[in-house]
C-alpha cells in the first residue's frame, strides 16, 4: 500500500509540473483579467459541478472571506449554493440551464464567468459560459482531458492534459490558490510569501 501512495503524490506533481509549464502564460493573463474586473468593481461568478461545485464554492468563499493577507473582502459568487434557484431552475426547465439562467439574471459585461469542469463537456457549465459570453463577461475555463468545449469559447481556457478525474480535480484547487494569491499580490502589492 506504502508503495501506491506515493505513487499518487508523484503523479499528482507531475500533472502539476505539465500543467504549469503548458499553461504559464494563460495563468498570468487569468490573473490580470480577474484582477482587471476586481478593479473596476466587478464580480467573480464561478460554478462546476460535483467536485467542481464544490471547487467554486471554495473559491469563492476565497475571495470573499481573505486568502492569505488581511485585505477588503472581494465580490465573488459561487453559483452552485442556492438549491432553490438549482431545483427550480431543473425541474421547470433543465438542468442544463442552471447556470446559465442565474448568469442572465445577476451577471453583467465586465464580471468575470469562472466555469469548471474536469471533462470540460458538462453541458450545464457550457451553457453558462455561452451566456456569460452574450452579456460580455470575461469568461475562464478549467478544464481537463482535451478541454472540450469549455476550451473552445472561452476568454482564458487553462486545460489540465490528464484523463484523471482526481489529478485534474486537485490541479483545479492548485491554480484557483495561484489565482487568488496572485490577485491579492496585485490588489494589495503583498502576499504571505516569505
Amino acid at each position: 500500500m506504502e508503495d501506491y501512495i506515493i505513487k499518487i503524490f508523484r503523479e499528482s506533481g507531475q500533472v502539476k509540473e505539465t500543467f504549469v509549464n503548458e499553461n504559464l502564460n494563460r495563468i498570468v493573463a487569468a490573473v490580470e483579467a480577474v484582477t482587471m474586473a476586481l478593479k473596476a468593481g466587478n464580480k467573480i461568478l464561478l460554478f462546476g459541478n460535483g467536485g467542481s461545485a464544490a471547487d467554486a464554492q471554495h473559491l469563492a468563499a476565497e475571495f470573499v472571506n481573505r486568502f492569505a493577507i488581511e485585505r477588503p473582502p472581494l465580490p465573488a459568487i459561487a453559483l452552485t449554493t442556492d438549491t432553490s434557484i438549482i431545483t427550480s431552475i431543473g425541474n421547470d426547465y433543465d438542468f442544463a440551464d442552471i447556470f446559465s439562467k442565474q448568469i442572465r439574471a445577476i451577471g453583467h459585461k465586465g464580471d468575470v464567468a469562472w466555469g469548471m469542469s474536469t471533462s470540460g463537456t458538462s453541458a450545464n457549465v457550457v451553457r453558462g459560459l455561452e451566456a456569460a459570453r452574450k452579456i460580455g463577461m470575461v469568461t475562464i475555463g478549467l478544464t481537463g482531458r482535451d478541454g472540450g468545449d469549455v476550451a473552445k469559447i472561452v476568454d482564458h481556457a487553462l486545460n489540465v492534459s490528464s484523463g484523471s478525474t482526481p489529478r485534474i480535480q486537485e490541479v483545479h484547487i492548485t491554480v484557483g490558490h495561484v489565482i487568488c494569491e496572485m490577485v491579492d499580490f496585485k490588489l494589495f502589492q503583498r502576499t504571505d510569501m516569505k
